[in-house]
């Protein structure tokens, strides 16, 4: 898990204790393997009825562009398809890819954040 999130310059992985815990944390976790090799991760935060949070997407360098994460994505959106909401904090360069999975960008929103990890 630490080589997926560094693979992608994620400060988390710098963090690989904290981040089993994590992932014993979360609702809904899903994952795409090449054989024994982890290559992709989205990791969710719900509600239990109304608001999904999708708090973790990654797909190492090495297999983007192959769907990895749009499947991920439709897997998340297919098991919170009676919620009332899914939600996705995007940085800019990602946009586009949320865009395509189906996100719209909030015209009253921004996000904010309290943190200790770098980007």
């Amino acid at each position: 898990m630490q080589d997926l999130f560094l693979s992608v310059d994620w400060s988390s992985g710098h963090f690989p204790e904290k981040l089993v815990i994590a992932m014993k944390n979360f609702e809904t976790v899903y994952s795409a393997w090449d054989g024994d090799k982890l290559v992709g991760m989205i990791c969710v935060m719900d509600d239990g009825i109304m608001n999904a949070y999708v708090h973790y997407l990654l797909v190492h360098p090495d297999y983007q562009l192959e769907g990895i994460g749009k499947e991920l994505v439709e897997r998340v959106k297919n098991h919170y398809k009676d919620y009332m909401r899914i939600v996705v904090v995007a940085y800019d360069e990602e946009m586009k890819f949320y865009e395509y999975c189906g996100f719209e960008k909030a015209e009253d929103a921004s996000p904010m954040f309290i943190t200790e990890l770098w980007t």
